[in-house]
């Protein structure tokens, strides 16, 4: 008896080292009670070496129980709960199902529901614009190039303001993703009513090599100065920036030379929006194919320095009064940041028949009678940033047109040249002030220059 005493003594205290747990911790503990009261019966006929049997297969018992605590352990803090008798209670359904409605609602607040049940991102900038412009505008508000003398013209609008969608497939063909976007305006109607189009991408990745489809600038011309004043059409449209948004369809293939250089190639179909002759009477053919093609070598300095160097191509034909007109031009431009807080980049093209490229001049080519030839042009634009602080960037620009005087008649625009720059100042990680002043200075053939003036105010809250 004083054996089987001592059996009990030991079973009793390793019950009372069980966790008071819920679940399968309660249900051992109450095995090993009814056990513990059976256990006098179950040993009264037994012989020493079948009692350290048992005594062994309680200690394995005793070692399970201990890893199966564990194991529930682990899982009820991976969960959101905890069993220690000092830590917060658990949380009951009707918790978790509370906790879970406010997340729903915070991923409500920053996704787009889809019918695809894809994500979709919302974004865009609402932008304020207060402008004025000196006489020579012509009565735009933005104007290309200076107009005829006339009064003053200023006012303020929100039409340049942008409203955009961006979605992502996280799968598509041969292991590549699926990416793309919308982007819109009020541009196109002076009362801010007019909504349209801007920019629309479809576009399939795969880790070298890419295919994408949409309305976007000319393959040959990525770039693009940064202006808060200039947004429904690109900065510097009618000054070098040939910029107008066209259907296309091209194909990107990267190479990599080394962990910091490589060479990235895109060429492409692009549909033209072909513009009539400057003088005479001609309807040309409303558009047509181009090819377009850009070779865009790199270098990376370091985390934060790269050099960027690219040549471009576009070929197309222009048909008008039953001829051909060819629209040819090769193009290079450039990105460098020696500096942290200094950046260099711009454009240069010469060609053929550009206008319809978005030249802002209009003078692609010229028929006079059944007599068609195309206006040879050439131009571009730089720019140079400053991050003065981290709130605080200036940029400085400039660019022009220069079509060829020999092709031209009186009246008609050889030089068109813009010049300023801007400042720019982060009120907020998501609200931008800007203020923009620029010269335009259009020289018209036996006519003279005319300056117009453009002052602007900005206000840009992007989300």
């Amino acid at each position: 008896m004083a054996l089987l005493r001592l059996l009990v003594d030991n079973l009793q205290n390793r019950l009372r080292t069980l966790p008071d747990g819920r679940g399968s911790d309660r249900r051992c503990r109450g095995a090993a009670k009814v056990f513990l009261f059976l256990f006098p019966l179950l040993l009264s006929g037994q012989s020493p070496s079948e009692i350290a049997r048992i005594l062994e297969r309680l200690d394995r018992l005793e070692q399970e129980n201990r890893a199966l605590t564990e194991q529930v352990r682990t899982l009820t803090e991976r969960l959101g709960v905890t069993t220690s008798p000092t830590a917060t209670p658990a949380l009951t359904p009707e918790e978790r199902l509370e906790i879970v409605e406010h997340r729903v609602e915070e991923q409500a607040q920053t996704k787009v529901e889809s019918s695809q049940k894809y994500p979709i991102r919302l974004t865009g900038m609402a932008l304020f614009n207060a402008f004025m412009n000196s006489r020579q505008s012509g009565g735009a508000d933005y104007p290309v190039v200076a107009g005829a003398t006339g009064v003053g013209h200023s006012g303020a609008t929100v039409r340049q303001s942008i409203l955009g969608l961006q979605f992502q497939d996280p799968g598509a063909v041969l292991g590549g993703k699926a990416h793309g976007s919308i982007y819109m305006d009020f541009f196109a109607g002076a009362n801010n009513n007019a909504f349209r189009v801007r920019t629309a991408t479809i576009q399939l990745d795969w880790k070298d090599r890419a295919i994408a489809a949409g309305l976007e600038k000319p393959i040959f011309n990525p770039r693009e100065p940064s202006s808060l004043a200039q947004v429904g059409i690109s900065p510097l449209t009618g000054a070098g920036n040939l910029w107008l948004w066209l259907p296309q369809v091209r194909v990107e293939q990267e190479l990599h030379f080394t962990r910091s250089t490589g060479l990235r190639g895109q060429v492409g179909v692009v549909q033209t929006r072909e513009l009539g002759p400057y003088a005479g009477t001609a309807t040309p053919e409303a558009a047509r194919p181009g090819l377009e093609g850009r070779f865009n070598f790199y270098h990376r300095l370091d985390e934060e320095r790269r050099l960027e160097m690219a040549v471009g191509f576009h070929t197309s034909t222009s048909h008008a009064l039953g001829a051909a007109i060819p629209s040819n031009l090769v193009s290079l431009d450039w990105f460098f940041n020696p500096w942290k807080r200094v950046e260099f980049n711009g454009f240069f093209y010469s060609g053929t028949n550009v206008a319809h490229l978005g030249s802002g001049t209009r003078q692609g080519f010229g028929a006079y009678g059944r007599y068609v030839y195309g206006i040879e042009s050439m131009g571009g634009w730089g720019q140079a940033t400053i991050h003065a602080a981290p709130r605080w960037d200036l940029h400085f620009f400039t660019g022009q047109i220069d079509d060829a005087n020999q092709h031209l008649i009186a009246g008609a625009i050889g030089k068109n040249l813009l010049y300023g720059g801007n400042v720019y100042f982060r009120v907020a990680p998501n609200v931008l002030t800007g203020i923009e002043l620029t010269q335009l200075r259009t020289m018209y053939i036996g006519q003279g220059v005319r300056i117009n003036n453009h002052y602007d105010l900005a206000l840009a809250y992007f989300f």
